[in-house]
């Protein structure tokens, strides 16, 4: 799991290769299983394939136009009557769709939707739920872009970690 913490990198260049519907089916899987607070679940997810509507959404916020070419991107929904922390429950699914598809070679990288813009009238959630029909009681949290990388990364190395950022028993006191 460290080689694989060390590996990943957030991937914004993808090959125009299609994803198997085996991989599309383990990576739903994957977040399906992602833990939750007290099991409540309150997280829901639509898998987009279709490049018309990737290419729609990536015009939900500056900085996401790398999703028109992702194979795959993955709402992330949530229902905040389902559960009062259904923000950490969808951030540790997609944490759980990045690590799942670095382990299955695949490329990936987070675009915040929640709190963003797509327009000075209109948020990226907005917008969002109107491209994908999303209901009005479902949250957009994000969407994670995958597919087979198109660019090659350095892993991380220890000495760019931050551990002068982790304290001991007590602020301040170094680890």
């Amino acid at each position: 799991m460290l080689d694989l913490l060390y590996k990943r990198r957030s991937i914004r260049k993808y090959a125009s290769a299609k994803l198997e519907v085996d991989t599309v089916q383990l990576l739903i899987g994957a977040a399906l299983l992602s833990p939750s607070s007290r099991g409540f679940q309150p997280r829901q997810f639509v898998a987009v394939d279709d490049p018309e509507v990737l290419t729609q959404l990536a015009s939900c916020k500056k900085g996401a136009g790398f999703l028109k070419d992702a194979a795959l991107g993955i709402v992330i929904l949530a229902d905040p009557a389902k559960s009062d922390v259904w923000i950490e429950d969808a951030s540790i699914a997609a944490t759980i769709l990045h690590l799942t598809s670095a382990s299955l070679g695949l490329g990936s990288c987070w675009i915040q939707i929640r709190e963003r813009q797509f327009s000075e009238s209109e948020t990226a959630e907005q917008y969002v739920r109107r491209i994908l029909s999303i209901p009005e009681n479902l949250k957009v949290s994000s969407i994670i872009s995958i597919g087979y990388p198109g660019e090659s990364k350095s892993p991380h190395v220890e000495g760019d970690l931050g551990f002068n950022k982790v304290h001991v028993n007590k602020y301040g006191s170094k680890f």
